[in-house]
């Protein structure tokens, strides 16, 4: 009995919906969180007031200690009260790509295949209450706004930009040295039976830069459906791997149901990670780093534009383990060869 009270009381903690007052600037701003959201997602709710991004945000508040700075943490195990103020210190990034130079490197240890093992049962994160909830609560806050319209009929390919699209770590004085080789040709083709959302992890101001520069925003053998930023994401919880920012593709299908499902998206990150809430929908690209070195050399788009086709046809894109991409894309090449 007196475990399943502290288990009540932990979900209750959880549960709770805590409006929070940041001062900051001169100003007080209002953000609403809950106890199961981590302190990275406490500064996505202060990026969306203020525009600091949530890497040059330093909170304060003195009766919590350094648990702010640990962006893993959960708030209901800092804690904080529902009304309490704190401050928060930092600046709006004007040189967005200093901040992208700036960034830590992530490393993708990521693996699927450990499974969550939560009481008797083996569960998925992407079924686990908690992120679902989570979910939940980013369709309700977080409105996708369309560039182009959605086309009937279409399937959706959902792209990220760094170390996918584009080497955001190498320097150079024009940022197409930097473009991922036959981007333009990747994106034409695929443009024939997919709309196209760009996803990146960075804030929209960079995405919308970058995308510009790369000429992929005003390219008129393609267009791009949408843009989404790091606000979009969720933080999920593991039971044996921590915490971790991904793309939940639930997002982009409760904002279009009648275009886009499960059944008909495909996403290219080389974070694999980032898709574990859509393990289904989600292929590892390799990432294209050193572009100096590797321009010449570099395939991967190419190879991805013919595994594209081959799939456009399927009723089920979910049914396909695309980690067997490349073995797939290779069968219906020889497969069309002989039929030539």
């Amino acid at each position: 009995m007196a475990t399943e009270a502290a288990i009540a009381s932990s979900s209750s903690v959880s549960e709770e919906e805590l409006t929070l007052t940041v001062k900051w600037s001169g100003k007080e701003y209002t953000v609403q969180v809950c106890g199961d959201d981590t302190v990275g997602e406490l500064k996505r709710r202060i990026c969306e007031v203020t525009n600091v991004l949530p890497k040059r945000q330093k909170l304060l508040y003195p009766k919590v200690g350094s648990k702010l700075s640990d962006d893993s943490f959960l708030l209901s195990q800092v804690p904080l009260k529902s009304s309490l103020k704190m401050t928060m210190v930092g600046t709006v990034e004007d040189e967005i790509l200093i901040d992208q130079v700036d960034a830590p490197e992530i490393i993708d240890d990521f693996d699927f295949e450990k499974e969550e093992l939560v009481g008797s049962q083996f569960v998925d994160i992407k079924d686990k209450w908690v992120n679902k909830k989570k979910l939940r609560r980013r369709i309700s806050h977080y409105k996708i706004k369309l560039l182009n319209p959605c086309r009937e009929g279409k399937k959706l390919l959902v792209l990220d930009i760094d170390y996918t699209l584009f080497d955001h770590r190498s320097i150079a004085e024009n940022p197409l040295e930097l473009m991922r080789p036959y981007l333009h040709e990747f994106l034409t083709a695929a443009y024939a039976e997919y709309d196209i959302i760009i996803w990146s992890a960075t804030g929209m101001k960079w995405v919308k830069l970058k995308m510009g520069q790369l000429g992929v925003l005003n390219n008129p053998n393609y267009k791009i459906t949408a843009l989404l930023d790091h606000l979009a994401m969720i933080t999920v919880q593991s039971e044996s791997g921590g915490v971790y920012d991904c793309k939940p593709l639930g997002l982009i299908w409760a904002n279009f149901p009648e275009f886009y499902n499960s059944k008909n998206t495909i996403m290219f990150d080389d974070l694999r990670r980032n898709f574990v809430m859509n393990p289904q929908n989600g292929l590892a690209i390799r990432p294209f780093k050193k572009a100096h070195a590797n321009s010449g050399s570099d395939q991967e788009l190419v190879k991805l534009t013919q595994y594209l086709l081959a799939i456009a046809d399927l009723s089920d894109l979910s049914a396909l383990n695309h980690r067997d991409w490349e073995r797939f894309a290779e069968k219906d090449n020889a497969k069309r060869r002989r039929h030539t």
